[in-house]
């Protein structure tokens, strides 16, 4: 288990001796965005400065599966199971439907052009909630320089009215996020200034209310080395999130149990495969994977 750090004893139980950490593929410039489609046995992640969405499955390993994309950043599933997509090039929000045409969801607020969705999480009522930073106008690596138009903000988008509302603006750049298993809680990753280095960087936790409100948002972890960027929850509640030196789990407490150790720094995961048992990594420039003994997350 050389890719295995146990912090917590209680780590033992979420890991396995004899499951070791694959490389499922690798020569990639940036993996993000991973999303599983159980229905469809395959994997959908982005390679974003490469401007294109890939697809893994066991069988038929990594193909193209759209490109151009808009330099797709994260991607998640609706209640109806299609695509969702953040586009930094395109500065929207995007659902894929089952015919394969593309609806713009989200673009504007306020008549003025979002900066870069990143990343997104459908909840179980089926509002579609997408953190809103310059990270993909502020460079042309990862979409192309252009100008800010609206301050970085998290939003909740109501897609059967349409209303997209400022569920809250109180960070400098929001990034990753998830709820808790029973959507009591949301996390939130502040990433900050990509160019300050003294930037806070920490994962939030947000209440929220019946009525979709969020309160609270005080620091839950700070990750070191590197930043979080983007996580997963398992059914117990345990945050999976990217690091610099790889994945680490954290408690619903907010305590470190253990990490994966990957060779390159992570920059999201996400839960698939058999029973949702199989992590699957995105560190930097290679698609990585390893069986755990925790399932993703699925609410009802």
């Amino acid at each position: 288990m050389d890719s295995i750090e146990i912090c917590d004893p209680r780590f033992r139980a979420l890991v396995l001796a004899n499951a070791p950490l694959e490389t499922l593929g690798t020569g990639y410039r940036w993996l993000e965005g991973p999303v599983w489609f159980a229905d469809h046995d395959c994997l959908y992640v982005s390679d974003l400065p490469n401007d294109r969405v890939l697809r893994w499955s066991e069988h038929g390993g990594i193909s193209v599966f759209r490109q151009p994309s808009g330099f797709a950043n994260g991607h998640a599933r609706d209640r109806q199971g299609r695509l969702l997509t953040c586009s930094h090039r395109h500065r929207n929000v995007t659902r894929i439907e089952f015919d394969g045409t593309v609806t713009v969801l989200a673009s504007h607020r306020d008549g003025r052009r979002l900066n870069s969705p990143n990343d997104i999480v459908c909840k179980s009522d089926g509002t579609i909630w997408f953190s809103d930073p310059i990270y993909g106008i502020s460079t042309d690596y990862e979409g192309g320089k252009q100008q800010q138009e609206l301050p970085p903000t998290l939003y909740r988008l109501d897609p059967a009215s349409g209303e997209l509302r400022i569920a809250t603006a109180d960070f400098v750049n929001p990034n990753g996020l998830a709820f808790s298993p029973d959507e009591r809680w949301l996390y939130v990753a502040e990433t900050g200034d990509q160019f300050d280095d003294a930037a806070p960087r920490c994962i939030r936790r947000f209440a929220v209310g019946e009525d979709g409100k969020l309160s609270g948002g005080e620091r839950f972890y700070s990750v070191t080395p590197g930043a979080a960027d983007g996580f997963r929850v398992d059914e117990q509640g345990n945050l999976w999130s990217s690091a610099g030196d790889g994945v680490h789990c954290i408690s619903p407490q907010g305590e470190l149990l253990g990490k994966i150790l990957t060779p390159s720094p992570v920059a999201n995961v996400c839960f698939g495969g058999r029973n949702r048992s199989r992590l699957f990594v995105c560190a930097s420039h290679t698609l990585m994977a390893i069986y755990t003994n925790a399932r993703g997350c699925v609410r009802p």
